[in-house]
């Protein structure tokens, strides 16, 4: 059950650092208030699809 976000979490943590390592732009919000802009976004999906769509 847990095995794929934090496969997830691992494959973003290489990515990020591959993008740091190269000196690239992150493409993902680099603020704590975008992430969790993003985060939001998410939930509010799983709510309506969980919730409204069934």
């Amino acid at each position: 059950m847990l095995k794929e976000p934090v496969l997830a979490l691992i494959t973003g943590f290489l990515a990020g650092a591959a993008f740091a390592w190269l000196k690239l732009p992150v493409p993902a919000p680099p603020t704590m208030a975008g992430v969790m802009g993003v985060v939001g976004l998410f939930l509010g999906y799983l709510v309506v699809t969980r919730l409204v769509i069934r």
